[in-house]
């Protein structure tokens, strides 16, 4: 049976048309007039600020594939990495306003003002357009540390307090399921953060750091190789594609995180360019050859969400990192 789409509450026809006419309203008579029909006219880039091969490159490129066929433009799918991401979120921030810069962002653009010292404010800087997926952040190990359970891990560290974990960089949700975990079960572990999630899992295949939290897509591949070895995963149900393994709480650790992937633009662009961007990767997340690009990954399209859910989306979860940060104590190490 296939996994169903994730499923909002807004019917997409009404969110579309209500989002069109709240932001027709909010640019007010001063501005600029622009036309739908004359955007795209050339080529537009999407901004990833993590390394190829992590979960939020495949969903940038499996939605800049197809969405350069329905726009008829290329889009390019530009890595810019570095300082956990922020050195992406802010070339986005500070690209012109256009609607030709993108920006692709995990969850981590609403808990990085919380850890760093940001030269943007990304509720102010930023205009979140669509939901793209969610996804569970994975436990993972390398098969030579011997453990096959949340247990058994908790277990081994008891004995050796002090293992080291990869994740793909400081403040990430990476970070805080695995630093809530080590709370929750009484355990010390040591952080050793990455420049995305590509480069920690090459470091875990090989054994240079046995435990990792990390995002399920690049995961997934490696453990139906039998490389890599899939404790638990945060969200509140299994996730598809990981139906065999037990969420944190189903181990006996009670945390639930979703890892969510957006698309945002500068702020200042064009309400009706933001509208238009907004209802092609609408379309573009309801193509069955997407949707199951995502499935394979161990993301789920979220189909059904409107730009305003979204900014209220972001909105709260920027309050909640706030608070998850201070709780946790994550620090710039």
């Amino acid at each position: 049976m296939t996994p169903s789409i994730r499923s909002r509450t807004c019917p997409r026809v009404v969110a579309r048309l209500l989002v069109t006419l709240l932001v027709g309203l909010s640019a007010g008579p001063f501005a600029a007039p622009v036309a739908a029909e004359e955007w795209p006219n050339r080529a537009i880039r999407f901004i990833v600020p993590f390394p190829a091969g992590g979960s939020t490159d495949i969903a940038a490129r499996l939605v800049a594939n197809k969405i350069s066929l329905t726009l008829g433009q290329q889009v390019v799918v530009e890595n810019k990495t570095g300082a956990a991401g922020n050195i992406g979120f802010e070339a986005a921030a500070k690209s012109p306003a256009d609607g030709y810069t993108v920006l692709i962002a995990p969850d981590s653009l609403a808990s990085a003002a919380h850890v760093f010292q940001l030269g943007i404010d990304p509720r102010k800087d930023f205009v979140p357009v669509i939901e793209l997926t969610r996804q569970p952040v994975v436990l993972a190990v390398n098969p030579s540390l011997g453990v096959g359970s949340v247990a058994e891990l908790v277990a081994l560290a008891k004995k050796q307090p002090g293992m080291s974990y990869a994740t793909s960089g400081v403040g990430s949700q990476q970070h805080m399921v695995a630093e809530w975990f080590a709370k929750l079960a009484g355990i010390k572990l040591e952080h050793v953060p990455y420049r995305g999630g590509g480069q920690a899992i090459n470091d875990l295949i090989a054994g240079h750091i046995k435990i990792g939290s990390l995002g399920s897509s690049p995961v997934i591949p490696h453990a139906k190789a039998g490389t890599l070895k899939i404790l638990a995963q945060s969200t509140a149900r299994r996730s598809p594609g990981l139906e065999d393994v037990p969420t944190y709480t189903e181990a006996g650790i009670a945390l639930e995180l979703d890892q969510w992937v957006g698309a945002f633009v500068p702020a200042g662009t064009p309400p009706v360019v933001v509208a238009r961007l907004d209802a092609e990767i609408a379309k573009a997340l309801a193509d069955p050859e997407v949707r199951d690009g995502f499935l394979q990954s161990g993301q789920e399209p979220v189909v059904g969400t409107s730009g305003a859910e979204f900014a209220k989306l972001f909105q709260d979860e920027y309050a909640k990192y706030q608070r998850l940060v201070t709780e946790l104590n994550l620090k710039v190490q």
